[in-house]
């Protein structure tokens, strides 16, 4: 009975360690670094123009998903803990769901306000609109000329 608990308790760490490498740590989701041939940036990627207008969006706060594996976790030890038999199975899987529910709610509560983007609308010298997203301006304003470089607008 103890190496059954010792095994539950060995796959549910690996599996954390598992979806834990799969969660993006992005902070720029909307940069997509698109890249041509050999490396280089493809020309969507890059380019020159003149700032248009510079809009304040708002980002949408999400989830990566951890919250919800380390509370699936701590529920189903907990849960492990209750019962015996196949008590102990239902009061498992119950603080699984239960857990990951409770922190996946924790994960987004912290994470609700979102944040503050600027859509920046470039006349490309091309004669072509391009939008670029970005989580700062820095000192960019209308009229500006300035250089597109993987998806970031930059004062040229």
């Amino acid at each position: 009975m103890k190496s059954t608990n010792t095994t539950i308790a060995t796959l549910m760490i690996a599996s954390a360690a598992l979806l834990g490498g799969c969660a993006s740590t992005s902070s720029d989701p909307y940069n997509t670094g698109t890249y041509g041939a050999y490396g280089s940036p493809s020309s969507a990627a890059m380019g020159y123009g003149t700032i248009d207008s510079i809009q304040v969006t708002r980002s949408q706060a999400g989830t990566s998903g951890t919250g919800a594996v380390v509370g699936g976790l701590v529920g189903a030890l907990v849960g492990n803990q209750v019962g015996s038999g196949s008590g102990r199975t239902a009061a498992t899987v119950a603080g699984a769901v239960g857990g990951a529910a409770l922190g996946n709610k924790v994960e987004g509560d912290r994470a609700a306000a979102g944040r503050d983007m600027y859509q920046i609308n470039i006349r490309m010298d091309n004669g072509e609109y391009r939008s670029v997203v970005q989580d700062s301006v820095y000192d960019l304003r209308v009229g500006n000329r300035v250089r597109i470089v993987d998806g970031r607008a930059y004062r040229y």
